[in-house]
């Protein structure tokens, strides 16, 4: 069987071949490329491989890129170190995922599952369709934002946003740690900016994030108020229009 290893750091990769060489001896790494160009220009003129490693993040980009620029006709084992909800996509496609730093059990299960998956390309082609599409979906959302901070500018990261909101004309978020930051982008920039699982939009003052919300209180007029974990100097009303919307994107539906 022939391999190929998509993986720009190059202990990661020489680990993987060494893993793999214990575990199935069957297996010749034909190659090991390191960028997303020289993966499509490799893919493009030379016989495919009957699997292929390949690491999330490359260093010139998300190697979902790659099947997006040039067919790729065989499975592929993805390695990450993506989040849960990430994870989870991988194995409702049946696409198996090796988690960094790859172990024994795990590249030995994803081994047998390649023997399962072979000669069912057909079927293996759509799913991994499906998981370009979903991720790449993923990807365009913002982790991190540099946000100024006195003479300098910070990283700010996206996780550690509690709420945005405006006040006088000017973003400001609020992290857990109750400490504020300017943001450079409006509110309904920053609202294509995140990602919809882990922020929503309560009103034309404030986005929120998913897990800085405490709980949630009833309001007149089939209102209700959400009260954070972190203080907030007013309440955040959230219109009768759009509680569905909010406990829908609060259960994750």
């Amino acid at each position: 069987m022939k391999a190929v290893i998509i993986e720009d750091e190059i202990m990661a990769a020489e680990s993987l071949r060494s893993l793999i060489a214990q575990i199935d001896d069957t297996v010749e790494i034909v190659t090991v490329l390191q960028t997303i160009e020289d993966s499509v220009e490799w893919l493009e003129n030379n016989p495919h491989p009957d699997l292929i490693f390949v690491d999330v993040h490359l260093a010139d980009g998300s190697s979902f890129s790659i099947f997006e620029k040039t067919e790729v006709r065989c499975p592929i084992i993805f390695t990450t170190a993506y989040d849960e909800y990430a994870l989870k996509a991988f194995e409702l496609n049946s696409i198996d995922y090796l988690l960094k730093p790859v172990n024994r059990n795990d590249l030995q299960r994803a081994i047998n599952k390649y023997h399962t998956f072979k000669g069912d390309n057909d079927n293996y082609q759509k799913l991994l369709n499906n998981i370009v599409s979903q991720m790449s979906r993923q990807e365009r959302y913002k982790e991190y934002f540099l946000v100024p901070e006195r003479d300098k500018l910070v990283p700010l990261a996206s996780k550690d946003i509690a709420y945005i909101y405006i006040d006088l004309k000017i973003v400001k978020a609020v992290s857990y740690s109750e400490k504020v930051y300017y943001m450079n982008n409006t509110l309904d920039e920053l609202v294509n900016m995140l990602n919809p699982k882990d922020f929503f939009r309560a009103n034309r003052q404030y986005i929120i994030a998913h897990d800085a919300v405490k709980d949630v209180s009833i309001w007149f007029g089939n209102k209700i108020s959400i009260n954070m974990k972190v203080p907030v100097d007013e309440k955040i009303i959230i219109s009768k229009a759009k509680v569905a919307e909010f406990k829908k994107w609060y259960s994750g539906l």
